[in-house]
């Protein structure tokens, strides 16, 4: 097949104005149809060219995070937000306590002070707020509504006790818990930080323990991932947000753009005697990663043949 083919981005914003935001890579463009969007162009081989499927259907709930500390929230949230920067906002919470090195109010957290916060959370200012370490944290409801206000899906990392009360509330979210592969790892990982001194590496274990504990509670998490392997957990953390895309595998010309009628996706080639068609009328699921139904065909305007491929 030889090189991988250049793709030519037509008018990809107002494509995308339906809500769901993809940071394109090298060689790629897409086109939206009904609830599904499809980026056509290089994958991981670059001697293969295929069309990764997004399905917006699951919906554009807030999405709560839990976990002990030194878990990996963190991490596994930069990395949604690096893979799609338009699509999520992060909640930035409250604090009561320090910040650490290089942490920045309104970046990381909002600092305060604790009689300020108290005062607000008396107010009704916030969604939830627990007493964690010793120090008061909190996701105000205005923090949620600036995520919103924007367009984009809430992220809230919050402790168990926050979403707890996220659960008791009025909000539609999806509730994840991210686990450790042991406690004997969780110690090591909160000792490789190097930012707690011993004692409080002794506080975050012991409520490291309850919260693992709380967080196999009957209906509070809708999903509990285990990060043994960060790669392999946000691949499943994807999956559940309907993010991962299935991706069909097949040649395609050099230079292309793009068409939709009806339910087919057009592609037409630098070749104007020839066009390759995606039909999606028959497309459903199948095992993990994999569609059925997805029908290619290559037509000459000015021939009769048609070459017709299943995947």
């Amino acid at each position: 097949m030889g090189e991988a083919p250049a793709f030519f981005a037509d008018d990809l914003q107002a494509r995308f104005s339906n809500g769901f935001h993809l940071k394109l890579k090298d060689f790629e463009t897409a086109t939206v149809v009904g609830n599904k969007t499809y980026v056509i162009g290089g994958i991981d081989d670059p001697t293969s060219t295929g069309v990764r499927i997004f399905d917006k259907s699951i919906g554009e709930w807030p999405i709560v995070i839990s976990g002990p500390s030194g878990v990996g929230k963190g991490t596994l949230i930069n990395m949604l937000m690096k893979e799609f920067p338009s699509m999520f906002g992060f909640s930035v919470s409250h604090t009561t306590r320090a910040p650490r090195e290089k942490e920045e109010n309104g970046v990381h957290y909002h600092f305060t002070d604790r009689s300020v916060m108290e005062e607000e959370i008396k107010a009704g200012k916030f969604l939830e707020f627990a007493a964690v370490h010793g120090n008061l944290y909190g996701t105000s409801i205005e923090a949620v509504e600036i995520v919103a206000d924007a367009g984009k899906r809430c992220i809230l990392d919050i402790d168990v006790q926050g979403a707890r009360s996220v659960r008791a509330s009025s909000l539609e979210a999806i509730f994840i818990f991210i686990c450790p592969p042991s406690f004997e790892e969780l110690e090591k990982r909160l000792r490789a930080r190097g930012t707690e001194t011993e004692e409080q590496i002794q506080k975050r274990l012991r409520n490291a323990k309850a919260e693992l504990e709380q967080g196999n509670s009957p209906g509070l998490f809708d999903h509990i991932l285990v990060n043994n392997d960060l790669e392999a957990c946000y691949e499943r953390l994807k999956k559940i947000l309907g993010l991962n895309g299935t991706t069909e595998v097949f040649a395609l010309p050099m230079e292309l753009s793009l068409s939709i009628i009806d339910e087919k996706i057009l592609i037409n080639s630098g070749n104007a005697d020839q066009k390759i068609v995606l039909d999606l009328s028959s497309m459903k699921g199948g095992a993990p990663g994999r569609t059925r139904g997805l029908y290619m065909s290559t037509t000459g305007l000015h021939s009769d043949d048609v070459t017709n491929g299943n995947f």
